[in-house]
């Protein structure tokens, strides 16, 4: 319930008239207050608030004019009725030009005052009214403002026709423009090329639709970079009956431009992330499949080596074909140490003896190249993954070779380099010693545009017969995994530069391996148990070819058959690990539970580790990957049934 009463100061000399406009305006529920002077008058405006003044012109002290400016000058809220005795049209005109906001002369009728006081105390209440309107109005306006320019999206109005009328200033946050700037111009001028069709094809769409929201994604430009850009979610809606448009019709167009730019990187990164994912599955089952192919030439290359003498003239071809052979196989984990992040077994080497082995292989069936090596005799050693470094190598070359279609030269450099301060920076890469190797080639080129996303994975600039996008990607992942840098120099039409960087080693460098070790015979049973025929096939041939008696089986079901068959004749069984309906693991464990301390070596063209090896540990004597030599198979065969391994205890088995 409203108990407001308004307060009303009646000033005159007369006190009995002060009293009776008292009593009379009392009764209508007004607080009243009194004065007799000008001074008084003017102390009481001073110390109290008033919503109306009734003021009698003629005053002993003060002319009512006097007073008069007094209020319109420090209270112009308050209004003021003027009462006099002797007024004149100029003395009422003068009063209201003063500021009165009405007039009475002596004498009046009780009815006329309150009609006056009653109109009076009206406007004051709209006024007052009007001033929080205006106030809340302007807090609003500020409020509005305070949220469109520091919105984190663009917020922005267009005309019908497409410009600018209005732009917040995180335009000039997101995109570097400024929105003074943009006043005017129209809203293709800040979509990137590649999307000014859609962009003109959006605005065209909502101008005949009219009346929903529509939303698109856009390539924004950036500020003076026609090159560079953001991703947006943008949404138009039409301004339809605002203002003062009855029809309804639209008045412009309001957007809202959200950066989603980050959100797509994500998006891409999680698409990526899944191609890489079914990249691993794939792989495993390539390397699987691939690696029995090598089985099958390896087991067919060693055989023939074991029946020739080393001065045969065959003999070093054979040993070539080995040598390939495991080329292949290092190549294959390479390929799953990649798809699923790893890195395989480092060792310390020349790099020069790399490069030169792996430019020799693919010199070979590349006749038109010229490859032209200069390396540094003091190269300081490097710590690397054979198998991956190979790649990388083996990639980079393919790459120049398909950018000179008519022919030219490959360029190997290495020498040793010192990275400190701001050239470490520049490569990312902590101050140190470093091995710089650079292949280059006299091919077509690549512009800068290509060159920045080169190392993408799945970017390619080939027909997709020709190319994957994977290759690059793959020596990227190498060298950063090998804590190195990769970069590329080009120009269009002149040639492409690949510069790797590697951290340098004090270790020693490894010996390498030798591919030929002693063949040991044996005249023991050996169970071999492979589902595909070739691999029984040659896996036959090699066992009976270092003296054993050979039992094959093309499948779990049928070598348990044949090992409960057998009684205690089977010394060893060689199982392939993976096979359909039983696999090797499995097949184990069902040899163990017949007999706990058969032996058993498991073989597959994956490879293993981790908690796969631990477990394969349980239930059975070991493992040999696909694909190995004659001498490496006599080794491991003799290693099992000449040493001291027993049977793993039965709580080991799955």
């Amino acid at each position: 319930m409203n108990t407001y009463e308004p307060h009303i100061l009646i000033v005159d000399d007369e006190p009995h008239i002060c009293e009776s406009l008292k009593i009379l305006l009392q009764r209508q529920g007004y607080r009243i207050t009194t004065a007799l002077s000008g001074k008084e008058a003017v102390q009481l405006l001073t110390d109290k608030g008033f919503d109306l003044l009734l003021l009698d012109m003629v005053l002993p002290d003060l002319s009512g004019y006097h007073i008069l400016d007094y209020v319109t000058s420090t209270h112009t809220d308050l209004l003021t009725i003027v009462i006099t005795g002797n007024a004149s049209i100029e003395s009422a005109v003068t009063a209201l030009r003063k500021g009165a906001y009405d007039y009475l002369k002596k004498p009046f009728e009780y009815e006329e005052l309150l009609k006056r006081v009653g109109n009076a105390l009206q406007q004051k209440k709209l006024a007052v009214e009007k001033k929080i309107i205006s106030t809340k109005l302007m807090h609003s306006e500020e409020r509005y403002q305070y949220l469109v320019q520091h919105s984190p999206d663009i917020i922005y109005l267009l005309s019908m026709g497409g410009t600018f009328t209005f732009v917040n200033r995180t335009i000039k946050t997101l995109l570097g423009f400024s929105p003074e700037a943009l006043s005017g111009r129209p809203f293709i001028d800040i979509v990137h090329q590649d999307d000014q069709e859609r962009a003109l094809s959006f605005l065209a769409r909502l101008s005949a639709e009219a009346d929903e929201p529509v939303t698109i994604q856009l390539k924004l430009k950036l500020y003076e970079d026609n090159k560079r850009f953001k991703v947006f979610e943008i949404t138009h809606a039409p301004l339809a009956g605002m203002f003062e448009d009855v029809h309804e019709t639209p008045q412009g167009i309001s957007g809202i431009a959200r950066d989603i730019t980050y959100r797509k990187q994500l998006e891409e990164q999680l698409i990526q992330a899944k191609k890489m994912e079914a990249l691993g599955a794939l792989a495993s089952g390539i390397a699987h499949d691939f690696n029995n192919v090598l089985m099958g030439i390896m087991g067919y290359t060693s055989l023939m080596l074991a029946e020739i003498d080393v001065a045969h003239p065959h003999y070093e071809k054979l040993r070539s074909i080995e040598q390939h052979v495991r080329s292949g196989a290092h190549l294959t984990r390479s390929l799953l140490n990649f798809a699923r992040g790893k890195t395989g077994d480092i060792k310390a080497l020349n790099i020069n003896d790399l490069l030169d082995r792996t430019a020799h292989m693919f010199g070979r069936t590349k006749k038109e190249l010229t490859i032209i090596r200069s390396f540094d005799p003091q190269l300081r050693a490097v710590a690397v993954d054979v198998g991956q470094m190979e790649q990388v190598f083996l990639n980079l070359y393919l790459n120049a070779w398909q950018a000179m279609p008519d022919g030219g030269t490959l360029r190997l450099e290495t020498k040793n380099k010192v990275l400190a301060g701001g050239t470490a920076e520049a490569h990312q890469l902590p101050a140190g010693q470093y091995v710089a190797i650079t292949i280059s080639d006299t091919g077509i080129g690549m512009d800068e545009t290509v060159a920045q996303r080169i190392f993408e994975p799945f970017f390619t600039t080939k027909e997709s017969q020709q190319g994957t996008g994977l290759g690059l990607a793959s020596v990227y992942s190498i060298i950063k995994n090998h804590n190195g840098s990769i970069s590329v120099s080009s120009r269009k039409g002149q040639g492409t530069s690949f510069t790797i960087l590697l951290p340098a080693t004090d270790f020693p460098i490894d010996a390498e391996e030798a591919p030929v070790g002693v063949l040991l015979p044996g005249t023991e049973t050996v169970l071999l148990v492979d589902d595909e025929q070739e691999l029984l096939d040659v896996g036959i041939e090699l066992l009976e070819a270092m003296g054993y008696t050979a039992i094959a089986a093309r499948s779990g079901a049928e070598a348990l058959q044949r090992y409960e068959n057998s009684g205690a004749s089977i010394d060893i069984v060689i199982a392939d690990l993976i096979m359909p309906e039983m696999n090797g693991e499995q097949l184990c464990a069902e040899i163990r539970r017949r007999n706990p301390g058969a032996k058993i070596l498991l073989s597959s063209g994956y490879s293993i580790e981790g908690e796969t090896a631990a477990t394969l540990s349980c239930v059975c004597n070991g493992f040999i990957q696909k694909p190995f030599a004659i001498t490496e198979l006599s080794q491991k065969l003799r290693e099992i049934l000449d040493g001291d391994k027993k049977a793993a205890p039965q709580s080991c088995v799955a």
